[in-house]
């Protein structure tokens, strides 16, 4: 079949029909109606002449020629995908665009970008303070860092251990409790409540008493000599991840940060 009779509409609506298994959820998702999608299968089916679902009690099924033709599809809009974010305005491969929770990027991101940037001329960061990850087309996203319990929907890869810390000031403080909001539970009262990690770690340097902070956020702190840690290291739910959707995971100047950030 020739390019220009590609019946991408229905090659469209084919893949979320399939991912869905339903032609209303799949309606919801392309913003038409039901109706609407199984006129483009009807229409698929026959150009192909081939059966892409079943109706069966359960609802529907992928017939085998379905099955056999879904990756390389989706493979191909995701080429597809990549095409275009290469011809978008802004995406320079000398600009990337990275959001990150304020203390993390203080205490570890900064440093390492700059590192980067020093071995990368014209290279520029767009850094955006962000806890909850922003919808990366809308905030025209290159890169997320979060802590989280798992990766989520994107792609990712995890920084570190998955280690908490108790650390207080260098030369000791009160066995005090400072909070915030990613700190484990805990009924012992709280001295003082900040707002993020790296205010916790603060707070303890000042002497405030002691935060559980995740390992990660405490290392140049730690390092340094200006918070000393306090028992042994907790396992812990809880980790930093770089994220992005697979288009943006599959730029070049994406894997290239990537592997600096991870080395």
């Amino acid at each position: 079949m020739k390019r220009t009779h590609l019946p991408l509409n229905g090659l469209r609506v084919l893949d979320a029909a399939a991912r869905h298994l339903s032609f209303t959820r799949a309606a919801d998702e392309l913003a038409v109606t039901p109706a609407a999608v199984g006129q483009q299968i009807r229409a698929l089916e026959d150009l192909l002449g081939v059966v892409l679902f079943r109706r069966t009690p359960k609802g529907l099924e992928l017939t085998p020629e379905t099955e056999g033709g879904l990756d390389a599809l989706r493979a191909g809009f995701l080429e597809f995908e990549e095409a275009v974010r290469a011809m978008q305005a802004g995406q320079s491969s000398s600009a990337l665009t990275i959001a990150a929770p304020r203390d993390i990027t203080a205490k570890w991101l900064q440093p390492r970008l700059a590192a980067y940037a020093a071995s990368q001329p014209g290279l520029t960061f767009s850094l955006v303070a962000a806890d909850d990850i922003l919808d990366f087309t809308e905030a025209n996203l290159d890169l997320a860092l979060r802590l989280s319990d798992r990766v989520g929907e994107h792609e990712g890869v995890k920084l570190g251990e998955s280690l908490f810390v108790t650390v207080e000031a260098a030369n000791g403080g009160p066995d005090q409790r400072i909070e915030w909001p990613g700190c484990p539970s805990d009924d012992q009262p709280a001295t003082i409540r900040v707002a993020d990690g790296g205010l916790a770690i603060e707070a303890a340097a000042t002497g405030f008493g002691r935060a559980s902070v995740p390992l990660l956020l405490a290392e140049a702190d730690l390092t340094a000599g200006r918070i000393r840690q306090v028992g042994d290291s907790v396992p812990s739910p809880l980790s930093y991840w770089l994220i992005a959707p697979l288009p943006q995971w599959r730029q070049k100047k994406v894997k290239a940060l990537v592997e600096a950030l991870t080395q």
